[in-house]
């Protein structure tokens, strides 16, 4: 598994085998971007981006890649676009704070600068403009020795050590290897001398150390330094770009703990955070409403993951109140889908079905619409309502289909097949039960083709 999501290789394998595939695209990028050849990486994140213009993953990825190149300003735009889309995707956000950050580190903050007198400005750029040319005549004439020592003195060792951190030593360590003239001489196995690859090893800190003094120069560090020696940061008012990091940052706290199966602590964090969001303005948290509502939905999945039903069934109906209210559609849709699961899973079948039929509508591809139907009909399914089980389940296969998922072509099928057999017409669905077993072997799942041939 670590070498699939390092090595770019199998992608191309899988590209030529599903041409096109904007997921295979992006994964192939990320591998690109851990090996450190954006070039390649922003190809594919683009590519993917021709394919669906409105590919989430697209946008991220190409932020990410435009970001480790140090075009930030241009990460900016992307991360921007993302959460446009999508502004249930937390990581969006995180990426347009990194961005303002990076750029305000590098320009240095606009608040700064006070421009007054308009002719004073044009005296003065021209005068600029005279002193320019005048540099760049000397700078002609200089000797390159001076040059060279200039650009030495530039790049202090302590300069270095301050933005490469540990890596400092690897550097020196290769520095000092490069003095071994036999040693620089040898040649591997496969023919490329030791040289090369120390000057590359080089090469690579150098472009890092030229990252990170754009990202936080070395001024930004000494002044973030000072304010919290000072202790500024602690008696200054709450910034809306501190509290959005906050926000970001708890919410994730809040989904990682549900992911690691730590319900009671999701609940706990994601309630305190409702409260401190209903205490703040909405010039403070602009986004508060949708904020409100995302924190009742993490409340209710926390809830349902502990079994209480009836208070997961009060959050996401909070949730959807909320979405309602203020015209959220995306949030809509999220309710309406939590609100059918727990509705199934207390056995409320038909308040399910009701549920997850509202939220039709508002499905946003197809992969999302067979997991729908296939819900909806595996209810139908329990309530013994074969037909219109079996309606659902072909619907969810041909919105499988369309979107080419394997998986959910293999859920369908055997809902149909289920549905057929409680019709009687038991030689269709011994057909789809075959066609099922197809599905399983491309999975691959074992457990399913045990259950299917039984």
């Amino acid at each position: 598994y670590p070498c699939v999501v390092t090595c770019p290789c199998l992608w191309f394998q899988a590209l030529k085998l599903r041409a096109e595939d904007k997921h295979c695209l992006i994964t192939r990028s990320k591998c690109f971007l851990k090996l450190g050849d954006t070039e390649n990486s922003l190809k594919d994140a683009e590519a993917s981006l021709q394919i669906d213009g409105t590919f989430s993953e697209g946008l991220y990825q190409k932020a990410e890649t435009l970001y480790t190149m140090g075009d930030f300003e241009f990460a900016l735009v992307f991360y921007h676009r993302g959460r446009r889309l999508r502004p249930d995707l937390h990581k969006f956000q995180l990426g347009i704070n990194k961005a303002e950050e990076a750029i305000i580190n590098c320009i240095g903050n606009p608040s700064s600068v006070k421009l007054e007198s308009k002719e004073e400005l044009c005296f003065v750029s021209r005068q600029a403009e005279l002193r320019r040319k005048k540099d760049n005549q000397k700078q002609q004439n200089k000797p390159k020795d001076q040059k060279d020592q200039k650009q030495t003195k530039k790049q202090s060792p302590k300069t270095e050590q301050q933005l490469l951190g540990q890596l400092y030593a690897d550097k020196a360590y290769l520095e000092k290897l490069l003095k071994d003239e036999d040693l620089m001489q040898i040649s591997t196995r496969q023919g490329i001398k030791v040289v090369d690859l120390v000057l590359s090893g080089i090469s690579y800190l150098n472009d890092r150390r030229d990252f990170w003094q754009q990202q936080k120069p070395i001024y930004a560090r000494v002044y973030e330094r000072k304010l919290l020696r000072q202790g500024r940061m602690q008696d200054k008012k709450q910034k809306p770009s501190d509290i959005a990091r906050s926000i970001a940052k708890n919410m994730e706290d809040i989904e990682l703990a549900l992911a690691r199966g730590s319900a009671e602590e999701s609940c706990r964090k994601a309630e305190h955070m409702l409260k401190k969001i209903q205490a703040w303005s909405e010039n403070e948290v602009p986004n508060k409403n949708e904020l409100i509502g995302n924190l009742h939905s993490c409340i209710g999945n926390a809830q349902l993951a502990m079994g209480q039903m009836e208070a997961a069934l009060h959050s996401h109906k909070m949730d959807l109140d909320c979405a309602r209210e203020h015209s959220l559609t995306d949030a809509v849709s999220r309710a309406l889908d939590n609100i059918g699961h727990v509705y199934a899973r207390i056995g409320k079948f038909q308040q399910a079905i009701n549920t997850w039929e509202e939220k039709i509508p508002l499905a946003q591809s197809s992969l999302e619409k067979a997991w729908l139907f296939h819900e909806i009909g595996r209810c139908y399914l329990e309530l013994d309502k074969a037909e219109e089980a079996q309606d659902y389940g072909q619907k969810s296969l041909q919105s499988a289909d369309e979107e080419g998922d394997v998986e959910w072509q293999l859920h369908a099928t055997v809902l149909v097949a289920q549905a057929q057999v409680k019709l009687k017409d038991y030689q269709s669905a011994i057909m789809n039960f075959e066609r099922a077993l197809e599905k399983a072997k491309l999975v691959p799942s074992e457990a399913a083709q045990n259950g299917i041939i039984a």
